[in-house]
């Protein structure tokens, strides 16, 4: 145990840790351009991602005009190609993020990331945003197999095993994230600057921060008896 009440501290990717949204979304109007569709604003985008690249691209493209199963299949690839090679273009931390990142290194926390993003992609990312250094291990929506990704519990349990153990909590800006946490049975904190598909209060996640300064008072008043 760390001189700091959690040992883990786990974070989502995407909206969470990383505002990938220009990105993101320049990956979906690519495929659409290729489908003679018009663009869609990056705050239309936000919303469609969580849940992988094919699932933000079916999105994308019924917000656009219809889609159907062959449309999906070509264009999935091409999504994939076109963001592995811009992937940090227009990606940036949320502010305030390093600094809490600092301070948690600081105390002792090990840091983690768990995202339905496959692993390669988020490695990647993290890597040329010169971040690996700072985590521990990274997690994707492949690492344990199809079907176990977030809200699956499995993920968390995996970053807890890779970061030898101890207490943990997860930050994440969805119900996938808040539900793992749940499932997995650690304190999860919800971020009002993710991107939301309903209001943060709607979660059920055990606290709600606004800024990343927060986060660490946040961290103090959950391992607090009562704190949740």
């Amino acid at each position: 145990m760390t001189g700091f009440p959690f040992d883990i501290v786990g974070f989502d990717l995407d909206g969470t840790l990383l505002d990938t949204s220009g990105d993101l979304a320049a990956a979906v109007n690519h495929v659409l351009a290729l489908n003679d569709r018009a663009p869609l604003a990056v705050e239309a985008v936000k919303p469609m991602v969580g849940l992988g690249a094919r699932h933000m691209l079916k999105q994308g493209l019924a917000a656009s005009g219809g889609v159907d199963e062959a449309m999906l299949d070509t264009g999935y690839p091409l999504l994939l190609d076109h963001y592995a090679a811009n992937i940090s273009v227009h990606t940036v931390p949320f502010p305030g993020l390093l600094d809490a990142l600092d301070a948690l290194q600081a105390s002792g926390v090990s840091l983690a990331i768990v995202t339905n993003k496959f692993e390669h992609m988020a490695v990647k990312l993290i890597s040329e945003l010169g971040l690996s250094d700072r985590f521990a291990c990274i997690i994707g929506g492949d690492t344990m197999g199809k079907g176990n990704a977030k809200p699956s519990p499995l993920p968390i349990h995996e970053m807890i095993r890779r970061t030898g153990g101890g207490r943990a909590a997860f930050v994440g800006d969805s119900i996938f994230d808040i539900d793992a946490a749940k499932a997995a049975g650690i304190p999860s904190i919800a971020v009002s600057f993710g991107f939301l598909w309903q209001p943060v209060e709607e979660l059920g996640a055990d606290a709600v921060i606004d800024r990343f300064d927060e986060l660490i008072p946040t961290l103090h008043r959950l391992a607090q008896p009562g704190g949740r």
